[in-house]
């Protein structure tokens, strides 16, 4: 029985394979749920942030732990969450994503919070995850933070209240100090704006060349960079030339000759850049060229430095030589009469004589020495000059019968001074003319200048009879070798009471002056005992009396101050009674009497005048009396225009073709240059 009876499975067994067949099923559809994820899980992996939290950036290892399921949080447990959205279609879905499924960009609300329930945290979830997967949409918009202005998802939603405010509070000063920046741009380009509009004002349209100083074509007009650097190359030039020359090198020497005259030429009377001419540049490289040839074959320091100083000391000759020329040249120019000047007097004096002119007596002889009346003294043999000073005196007196002219000049022009007043008389003033040889008193007895001038030693100087050529080299300063300086219209100032005796106040005048104003106010000042009113020149230290005197000579030096003030000759107001009290022609006669050798000063009247009046001038206000317009281009227009009297002292007077330019206007005012004697003589403005 027992051998040949079948068994069947117990039921315990039955129930074993029944367990494992479960599993196994089971096993696979867990597999098979793996490998063929839902469709919100597909959708939640597309629609994954772009960017990451800050706690996530921060530990890159824990992301990766996150991504195999192993969750930031080991307390928290696996939960599922519940996710309501939108697909693509715009269809509503609803799905469910286990919390390890979450990357480690995603930020958990509170998490051990427990007074949140499980709701509110799954609403918050879903919330964040729309606006994630609309984030995707535009996820560059959002890769700086937020810059349309809304706080980003998830990680701001821990922020606390307080720390949101401040947040917000920092957005609102940044956002005002911008505003602030923006409005002083603003201001900023409104103040550039308006000044550019003003420069522009004054900017000169009508010029068409060259304007705009940015312009990379720009030369500025007064530039001569080239000028100098051809100039040098010249220098260069002849001095490797002569070191070729005394090596036997013709042919480098012929080369740097030639490119040394093409310079030249092409330099011509240009001072600047802007006057070269246009193959300058050209010539200039050449030049370069043909000196770095010189260098490479016959430099050598020693026989370089040798041929500059043999250059040096033969332009120093030539320098020295030029300027003895030019010194002689202007004074022969300065003293020179022109044609048209000797004309007048000439013409003058033949109608003097013809015309019966020289049998006419002075009018008004009462009042020529009436003390009462303003007295000027002229002296002077320059017709034309004198008229000058006459007309512009009487045009700007408020009561022209009340001025005296005392003019003094020498017999030669006597008769055309005299004619010229005749004919030309000055309007209702009254004018007197005398001839200096007249004056029998004024003789080499009493006058020391007239004692020096009939002494060989005198003649000697100035005439060089025996060397003529000396003048022409300029061994001194020929300003004072000419004999004008001992001219006695020159000196006649220092005899004033002599020639006036009935006369209390004079004011003496240049014949080289314009009146600008009313001078009568100079006889109401109070010159407080001193003899002499005058404008002081000192500036500094110039003009003072060491430019004038020899401060070597013991006899100047224990007597006078060399930081004493020099003042100047041309308008002076004298008092001729303090003068009479202090006997100050005696004290000229003494100190011109040990000049005799002219070793105490050079000649002319201004070092014996600083001497004579030494402490008994009055300075006058400057105002009174403005000096240089024969020598200085530089003056301040205000200051002549506003003096009373301008003084053309210097070589440039204004009836020379010397003379500056841009002063002739003040003097040919008063030219009457519609006479028929200035006519005749070509005389014209």
């Amino acid at each position: 029985m027992e051998a040949g009876e079948k068994r069947f499975p117990s039921f315990h067994s039955l129930q074993i394979l029944i367990f494992i067949s479960l599993m196994l099923c089971n096993l696979a559809f867990v597999k098979a749920n793996v490998s063929n994820p839902s469709p919100f899980q597909r959708e939640f992996n597309e629609f994954r942030p772009l960017y990451y939290c800050e706690r996530c950036l921060a530990g890159k290892v824990q992301d990766t732990a996150s991504a195999t399921g192993v969750s930031n949080y080991p307390d928290e447990q696996d939960i599922d969450i519940i996710a309501t959205y939108s697909d693509t279609s715009g269809a509503i879905r609803i799905s469910r994503v286990k919390m390890r499924d979450l990357s480690a960009s995603w930020v958990w609300e509170n998490p051990m919070d427990v007074h949140h329930d499980q709701s509110t945290s799954s609403e918050t979830v879903v919330d964040s995850f729309q606006s994630g997967m609309r984030s995707g949409e535009n996820a560059e918009h959002y890769s700086d933070g937020h810059q349309d202005g809304r706080i980003p998802y998830l990680y701001n939603s821990s922020m606390s209240p307080v720390k949101r405010m401040r947040q917000m509070a920092r957005k609102e000063r940044r956002d005002l100090r911008t505003a602030q920046l923006i409005q002083q741009d603003k201001e900023t380009d409104n103040q550039l704006a308006q000044a550019a509009i003003e420069r522009s004002k004054s900017l000169d349209t009508t010029v068409k060349r060259k304007y705009n100083i940015w312009r990379r074509d720009f030369v500025h007009p007064h530039s001569d960079s080239i000028l100098k650097l051809m100039q040098d190359q010249m220098i260069m030039a002849k001095a490797y030339a002569s070191i070729a020359k005394s090596k036997n090198e013709s042919e480098l020497y012929s080369a740097l000759m030639a490119h040394s005259n093409a310079s030249q030429s092409a330099i011509g009377e240009a001072h600047s850049d802007a006057e070269l001419h246009p193959s300058a540049l050209d010539q200039a490289k050449a030049m370069g060229h043909i000196l770095s040839r010189a260098k490479d074959k016959l430099y050598d320091c020693d026989i370089v430095a040798r041929t500059f100083r043999a250059m040096v000391q033969s332009t120093e000759d030539k320098v020295t030589a030029m300027k003895k020329k030019t010194a002689f040249l202007i004074q022969l120019a300065a003293k020179t009469i022109p044609k048209r000047l000797q004309c007048l007097p000439l013409q003058l004096a033949a109608d003097y004589y013809m015309q019966g002119y020289y049998s006419k007596q002075d009018l008004d002889k009462e009042k020529l020495e009436d003390p009462s009346l303003y007295h000027y003294a002229i002296f002077s043999d320059n017709v034309l000059a004198t008229s000058v000073v006459v007309n512009s005196t009487v045009l700007h007196a408020k009561e022209p019968e009340k001025h005296v002219f005392h003019v003094v000049t020498d017999k030669l022009n006597f008769a055309a001074m005299r004619m010229w007043f005749l004919v030309n008389p000055p309007m209702k003033a009254t004018i007197q003319v005398e001839n200096i040889d007249d004056f029998k008193w004024l003789n080499s007895s009493y006058c020391s200048v007239l004692r020096q001038l009939e002494s060989a030693r005198t003649k000697e100087y100035y005439f060089k009879v025996n060397h003529p050529t000396t003048v022409s080299a300029g061994e001194d300063n020929l300003k004072y070798r000419n004999p004008k300086y001992l001219s006695m219209l020159n000196h006649l100032r220092f005899y004033l009471p002599e020639v006036y005796p009935k006369l209390d106040k004079i004011l003496f005048l240049d014949d080289d002056i314009v009146v600008q104003k009313d001078l009568t106010p100079l006889w109401s000042i109070d010159l407080q005992g001193m003899v002499n009113g005058a404008v002081e020149t000192c500036k500094e230290s110039f003009h003072r009396f060491d430019k004038y005197l020899n401060f070597s000579n013991p006899k100047i030096s224990e007597n006078f101050d060399p930081n004493a003030c020099g003042w100047a000759f041309g308008m002076n107001i004298f008092d001729l009674k303090e003068w009479k009290k202090r006997n100050i022609t005696g004290i000229y006669h003494r100190w011109q009497d040990m000049n005799e050798d002219r070793t105490l000063w050079k000649l002319g009247s201004l070092p014996p005048g600083l001497i004579t009046f030494y402490n008994l001038t009055y300075p006058l206000d400057r105002g009174w009396h403005v000096l240089g317009l024969g020598y200085d281009p530089a003056l301040n227009q205000s200051e002549i225009e506003n003096a009373a009297v301008i003084h053309y002292n210097g070589n440039y007077k204004p009836w020379l073709d010397l003379a500056v330019s841009k002063y002739n206007s003040y003097w040919s005012r008063y030219v009457m240059f519609d006479n028929h004697y200035l006519q005749f003589c070509d005389i014209r403005q």
